[in-house]
């Protein structure tokens, strides 16, 4: 019988455990995570917005989606960021860049995007749609499978984040 190949995986003293197929899915989400932050700065540059990080990226489209101004904490809660002043600087240079303007809701600052800011997340869409989405290939109940998987482990990792914190 032929035995199965050892997983891929980045520390192999953490798949000698219970389960070395937990191991090769991290491997697999930080291989995933740094292609993706490459793909959205990359995206972003080719739709004409050079210089912008990844996480400034993922605030631009969440300020954008849905058309309506956003408090920062709620771009914070989204994306979960933890740090207010990460929020903050990523808010300040879309801002700087005529991306987003800034607001106030009471006692908090919002965020909306701008007619340029939303004219490049319309051009990043367009080269998304040409250069990704055919290129992916994937089932669309696949995919939704694997989101619905990955949100799974996100509770499952920010809960043993929590249980680790009071040892």
């Amino acid at each position: 019988m032929a035995s199965s190949p050892d997983p891929v995986v980045s520390s192999a003293h953490l798949a000698a455990g219970g389960s070395p197929h937990l191991s090769e899915l991290e491997f697999g989400l930080i291989l995933s995570g740094a292609a993706f932050q490459r793909w959205m700065v990359a995206c972003m540059t080719a739709a004409g917005q050079p210089g912008l990080s990844w996480l400034e990226v993922l605030v631009l489209h969440t300020v954008r989606h849905r058309d309506r101004p956003k408090r920062l904490a709620e771009v914070m809660r989204v994306l979960a960021i933890e740090e207010p002043h990460v929020a903050r600087y990523a808010v300040r240079k879309l801002a700087q860049a005529g991306l987003v303007e800034l607001g106030r809701a009471g006692k908090e600052q919002t965020v909306a995007v701008t007619d340029a800011g939303r004219a490049a997340c319309a051009r990043y869409h367009e080269i998304r749609e040409a250069l990704l989405i055919r290129a992916v290939g994937e089932a669309p109940a696949r995919l939704s499978e694997a989101a619905a998987l990955l949100r799974a482990l996100s509770g499952a990792y920010d809960q043993a984040a929590r249980a680790a914190a009071t040892m």
